[in-house]
């Protein structure tokens, strides 16, 4: 995926129309209240509190700003347009996950991994084997709408939390995303940077190691703690209620070998994800005996398993298309309020004042980090969070005489690993709607997600792989010479 719009720099806006600092937070900090005042105060769900920060931006923007009303909504279209590709993987995603219950793909899937894996193992297996998947296909979004959904059901089977399942599969599919060269983000990060691909993604390679050892430490040491004893016979029990309700066997894995297949051969997520419907809407008839109207229906309306066994029905539920709405509806409402934060300069405006505090290597990597981390939270989309930094904070980058690379790992650690922190962003949506685990829940155990950033700002203090163009030198108060190393531009 990439951008269908190029975001307005600071430098873009006329003079006489730029927003000044103060102006640029007034919005932000309206869409703040509005939000804790919504989802805290009164538990509202966020499509409200935004619809009022999307009717706060624009009358401000209107008129204390002076932006024209066809300038906003051609600000709401843009990012509409950025998002529109987001809002459809939704959609598929939700009907694949439905067919692939009734395929039995997903039910067979719980069954084997109940048999292979322990409590013990389970989270640190679970985060490798989703970085080696999502490493494979490209795409963190396609390997948690798959591997994911079944992940979270052998984790309730093996009586581990489904918060702590959630956040092991995140921390992997978030490192082999960030690794993978097959990757929207990264080859994004690498295009808006002007860095080679292959430099930007070994220059991610250490430090995104250093995270997510520690992170599959933390999961081996939660995975002793959690597992405790299963009740005697509970295993043999959900395997019964699946076999009773799905003929298990290897072939009903055909739906997961063909999104992988067409993934790993190169195929975008969108075509991807809709094969994979259509393969496991041909599964269920086949292998399920389900009538061919029935699997429509079922990839429209969801899956109401009668298994026998209450939490078997609770994992295997599945809204269908239908069922993502509630999370588009949240998505389309963020990407709107992004879109006009975007067209009234506020966006630029924030981005060049956090810039405008960058004295050396230290702090323009702290700089980097929290531009990335603010972009998600105010556009609600990672995309904006990799482009306005890139753009806004190359030069910086170029009068220091960094090598771009440190830039593009910086937007990356900050800015695409955070996106599933934030509950309104489209990549948290994403990830709590298919999972089934709200953003709020799983955070504290997505350690991938929050040591990713911690490690940035360290090599930002220490000068640890900082790089560094030839002739140049490390320069300024909080820039380390002794680890950094000069490479050929």
């Amino acid at each position: 995926m990439g951008l269908a719009f190029e975001p307005r720099l600071y430098e873009d806006i006329d003079a006489e129309k730029r927003p000044s600092l103060a102006e640029a937070l007034v919005p932000v900090f309206g869409m703040l209240v509005f939000l804790g005042v919504g989802i805290a105060g009164y538990g509202l769900d966020p499509q409200f509190p935004l619809f009022w920060g999307i009717t706060f931006t624009g009358l401000f923007s209107r008129y204390w700003l002076d932006i024209s009303w066809e300038e906003l909504y051609n600000g709401i279209t843009d990012s509409l347009h950025m998002g529109i590709q987001v809002i459809l993987i939704m959609f598929v995603v939700y009907a694949l996950i439905a067919t692939w219950v009734a395929a039995g793909t997903i039910p067979s899937l719980m069954y084997y991994g109940l048999e292979l894996l322990t409590p013990k193992v389970f989270l640190p297996v679970t985060a490798v084997l989703a970085a080696i998947v999502t490493f494979a296909i490209g795409s963190s979004w396609t390997a948690a709408g798959t591997l994911g959904v079944s992940f979270i059901g052998i984790g309730a089977g093996l009586g581990i939390p489904a918060p702590m399942t959630a956040g092991a599969i995140l921390s992997g599919a978030y490192m082999g995303d960030k690794q993978s060269p097959l990757s929207d983000t990264t080859n994004l990060a690498a295009a808006v940077t002007n860095t080679d691909l292959f430099d930007h993604v070994n220059a991610m390679r250490d430090s995104s190691l250093v995270a997510f050892v520690i992170a599959v430490a933390l999961y081996a040491i939660l995975g002793f703690q959690a597992s405790g004893d299963i009740p005697v016979g509970r295993i043999a029990e959900i395997q019964g209620a699946l076999v009773g309700s799905y003929e298990i066997s290897a072939l009903t894995f055909v739906p997961l070998l063909v999104t992988f297949g067409l993934a790993i051969y190169g195929v975008p997520a969108l075509p991807t994800l809709g094969a994979g419907v259509f393969a496991g809407a041909a599964t269920a008839v086949t292998m399920q005996g389900t009538n061919f109207a029935d699997v429509w229906t079922i990839a429209q309306s969801g899956t109401s398993p009668a298994t026998g066994m209450e939490l078997v029905n609770g994992l295997l539920s599945n809204g269908g298309m239908i069922g993502g709405a509630w999370v588009v509806t949240i998505a389309i409402a963020a990407l709107s309020l992004g879109g006009m934060l975007e067209r009234a300069g506020i966006l630029a405006v924030l981005a060049h004042h956090l810039g405008r505090l960058s004295r050396g290597v230290a702090s323009l990597t702290g700089v980097t980090a929290v531009s990335a981390v603010s972009m998600n939270v105010l556009a609600a989309e990672q995309y904006i969070s990799i482009v306005v930094p890139g753009i806004t904070l190359r030069n910086l980058y170029e009068e220091q005489g960094l090598q771009s690379e440190n830039l593009s790992r910086a937007i990356e650690s900050a800015g695409t690993t955070t996106s599933a922190l934030i509950p309104w962003n489209s990549g948290a949506l994403f990830m709590a709607g298919t999972l089934g685990v709200g953003t709020l829940e799983y955070a504290p155990y997505y350690f991938f997600g929050i040591l990713s950033p911690v490690v940035l700002l360290l090599m930002g203090l220490t000068g640890w792989q900082i790089t560094y163009k030839a002739g140049a030198a490390p320069a300024g108060a909080d820039a380390h010479s002794g680890s950094a190393s000069t490479t050929d531009d």
